[in-house]
Formats: C-alpha cells, sequence, structure tokens
C-alpha cells in the first residue's frame, strides 16, 4: 500500500499535471487542430509527471488508435523515487471537442498501486455505470430493460425518469432504440465518455442516473478508477471489432468473453484521480482566461478517504507565457 503521506503528494501533484495538460491545450480551442492541441498536452503532462515523486509506468495509454502523439504504454514516468504506480492518462478526452470549440473536453490522469490497473492494445470496451444507489444490481448480460428496471428500484423512480448516456456512435445504435423502446430518456454525447461515465456516478450531482454502451477501454479504466473512489458500479466487456482483436486480447492473456467488474479494471486500494476541463462542460468548467488570470476546475478523487475535491485554480498568464503553456504568438481565445 501506498504510504499516507505520500499519497497526499501525489493528489496534489496529479492536480499540476493535468491543469498543465489543460492549460496546454486551451488555446488551441476552436482552431481545428486536434493533433497539434493533443501534442501540447502531452507535452506538458510528461513535463510535469517527470518531477513528480514516483516510479510511474503507463499501462493505459491514449494515442495509438488515433496515430496522435503519445504517453505510450510501457513509458517510465516520474523522478524515480518510490512509490511505484501504474498510471492512466487522456492528455485530452475529446480532441474532436477542443478542436471544434464544443463542451466537454477535460484532461485526465489516474494511478494506482504497481500492477492493479487493467491493461490492454484491444480499442473499445462495452460499458454500464451506475452510481451508489444502483450498486450492486446491474448485471451487462442482461437485456437493457432488465438492468433500467433493477435501476431504477433502487433509484426509487419510474423507469421513464431515468436518463442514460450514451455515446453517439453506430455500433450503439441497439442499445438506444432499446433504451427508448423502454421509454427512458437519452443524453447522446458525441465524445467524453469518461466525463459521461462521471456523470452517470454521481447521479445526485448531475441527474444522469446510468450510462451504456460501447466506448474506449482507455476511458473505460480511467472512468473505473473515479468511480470506485466515489462508490458507484461499473462493468464492462472487451469490445472487437474484428477476429483479429479477438485474437489479440487472448494473447494479452484476457478472456475476451469475460465480464470486468471494477476490482478487474482497478483492484487498487490507493487510487488517485484527477481531470481538469479544457473546453466547460456539465462536469467541470473549462478554462477561462480573465485579465491577468486564466481559471481552471479540477476534480480530484482519492480512495483512501472516499474525498472529491472541486478546485478553482487561477493561474498568472504572464508565469504561463513564461513556462509555454501559453504561447506568445497564440492569441488568447
Amino acid at each position: 500500500m501506498i504510504e499516507p503521506r505520500t499519497n497526499r503528494n501525489l493528489a496534489l501533484e496529479l492536480l499540476r499535471v493535468t491543469e498543465a495538460g489543460a492549460l496546454a491545450a486551451a488555446p488551441l480551442q476552436g482552431r481545428g487542430n486536434k493533433s497539434a492541441a493533443d501534442h501540447r498536452a502531452v507535452e506538458a503532462i510528461r513535463e510535469a509527471m517527470a518531477s513528480v515523486d514516483m516510479r510511474g509506468t503507463v499501462v493505459i495509454g491514449e494515442g495509438e488508435k488515433d496515430e496522435a502523439p503519445m504517453l505510450y504504454f510501457g513509458e517510465k514516468i516520474g523522478n524515480g523515487l518510490e512509490p511505484e504506480v501504474d498510471i492512466a492518462v487522456d492528455p485530452i478526452e475529446g480532441t474532436s471537442l477542443t478542436a471544434s470549440g464544443l463542451p466537454g473536453a477535460i484532461s485526465v490522469v489516474a494511478l494506482a498501486e504497481r500492477g492493479s490497473m487493467f491493461t490492454t492494445h484491444v480499442h473499445y470496451m462495452q460499458k454500464l455505470v451506475v452510481g451508489r444507489r444502483a450498486r450492486g444490481v446491474i448485471d451487462l448480460e442482461m437485456p437493457v430493460a432488465w438492468n433500467l428496471r433493477r435501476i431504477a428500484k433502487a433509484e426509487g423512480l419510474p423507469v421513464q425518469e431515468l436518463t442514460v448516456v450514451v455515446l453517439e456512435r453506430d455500433r450503439n445504435q441497439q442499445i438506444v432504440a432499446d433504451i427508448r423502446a423502454l421509454g427512458a430518456r437519452i443524453k447522446l454525447i458525441t465524445a467524453g465518455d469518461v466525463a459521461g461515465a462521471l456523470e452517470a456516478a454521481l447521479e445526485t450531482r448531475s441527474g444522469i442516473h446510468c450510462m451504456m454502451g460501447s466506448g474506449g477501454a482507455t476511458e473505460g479504466v480511467l472512468a473505473a478508477c473515479a468511480i470506485k473512489t466515489i462508490g458507484g458500479d461499473m462493468q464492462a466487456k472487451l469490445y472487437f471489432r474484428d477476429d483479429k482483436e479477438r485474437e489479440l486480447a487472448k494473447k494479452e492473456g484476457h478472456d475476451p468473453n469475460k465480464v470486468l467488474h471494477l476490482d478487474d479494471l482497478c483492484s487498487g486500494s490507493d487510487i488517485f484521480f484527477a481531470a481538469t476541463g479544457i473546453t466547460s462542460g456539465e462536469l467541470l468548467k473549462g478554462v477561462r482566461y480573465e485579465d491577468v488570470y486564466a481559471y481552471t476546475q479540477s476534480m480530484v478523487l482519492r480512495s483512501a478517504s472516499g474525498t472529491m475535491r472541486i478546485v478553482d485554480a487561477y493561474h498568472p498568464i504572464d508565469k504561463l507565457r513564461a513556462k509555454g503553456l501559453l504561447p506568445e504568438q497564440v492569441a488568447i481565445p
């Protein structure tokens, strides 16, 4: 187990890491260049993590499936001191949202004890996420209607009053049809399924009761780290687009048919999660420039205490320019 004093340091350092990623990406919001924004966020996060007291290994990284600049699988991060940890990272969750200036892009990092996080090169997962009230009542292998009725009962609501987050993809069309056939509400999102999963897990804060459908595997592990710290529930299953991906899972030692529970996705007991808004969404406010300051809003979660902190911060613009997080040649949005 990670020693408690180190835990507190890591929580603070993770916040600084995601703030750096968000501040680096924010000047490019709405400029139509998601690769450039992603590159800036990756480099800022890599630099911020280099000074953290840890021996970190990236076990879930973003970039390979998008052919983007990346914190790659197996990359060593930190200054080499203890503790030894797994790291899951998505420098920009919602690169298309950032490039288009749309709501909901975040920079996100999670860490836990070494060897505790699920790792795969399979790109997608089927997911089912609920909050604390519906913990223990879901079953990913049962029909949509079966799950929604049980979730509604746990929430003390008619099923028609449930709101379900679904990533808007062709592969999720049948799930959308099944939800609508039962009469529940749907919130379709074009990207950002870590934020969507968190909204579902924080149902009393967001008004969302469930997340269903397939999305990124990277995002699934990141979401699981957060959901475990706040007492929600999640099940997942690898989603294969073809036989090649199924064989890849087998080579990695995974059972392609296994339903993954929270402890399968992250077995750690000392988990830290941080996310900072890039563009304003329902989960977090985005980077905003006010006279001589840049404003950020972040969420920091710690499993040992169960604490959720929402952190508002103001960063002097001149110091951001000095650090290269706000280039002189880039105008403030």
